[in-house]
This record gives structure tokens, C-alpha cells and sequence, in this order.
């Protein structure tokens, strides 16, 4: 379950599918992954094709990152069964 976000544009999204705010053009991609995030289970279950999932390190360390395009990601954290701090970002 997606229990918070760091990023108010994307959980206006989520919420209502207002894509007003969000830093990219793909707001259906951006619909897909986040409905892929309420479904998972586990962070490993974002491990898609074309989703390019993985671990992020340094400060960023215990949070996963799926990609949007381009330069742009979902990251996220874990915390039991339920995924936090979402957000939509260019962190290259």
C-alpha cells in the first residue's frame, strides 16, 4: 500500500489522476508504475521489464528507484508491507 509521499504534484496524481504539477510528460507511464507499487508486495516485485528497478546507495541507501524516462525516477522506501516516501525525481 502507498502510505506517503514526498512529492505533492504525484499524490495529487494518485489520488485524483490530476497530472497538474508533475515534472513529466508521461503521466500514463507514471499511472502504471504507481499502480505496480500498490500491487507489490515486496520491493522486488517492481523488478519489471523496462522499469529499470534497483537499490539506491549513499544517503539514499534503503530506498528503490524504478524509471519514468529519461532521467527521471520513482523512488521509494519500505517499511513492512507498505511502501513510503514516493516520489518523483531527476537525481543524475
Amino acid at each position: 500500500m502507498l502510505k506517503s509521499f514526498r512529492n505533492k504534484a504525484l499524490q495529487r496524481f494518485f489520488e485524483t489522476g490530476n497530472p497538474r504539477g508533475l515534472s513529466v510528460q508521461d503521466d500514463k507511464r507514471v499511472a502504471r508504475i504507481l499502480r505496480a507499487l500498490e500491487a507489490a508486495s515486496k520491493p522486488e516485485d517492481m523488478d519489471l521489464p523496462g522499469y529499470r528497478f534497483h537499490g539506491l546507495s549513499g544517503d539514499q541507501k534503503g530506498r528503490y528507484s524504478v524509471r519514468v524516462n529519461g532521467n527521471w525516477r520513482i523512488t521509494f522506501g519500505w517499511d513492512g508491507e507498505d511502501i513510503i516516501e514516493v516520489e518523483l525525481e531527476d537525481y543524475h
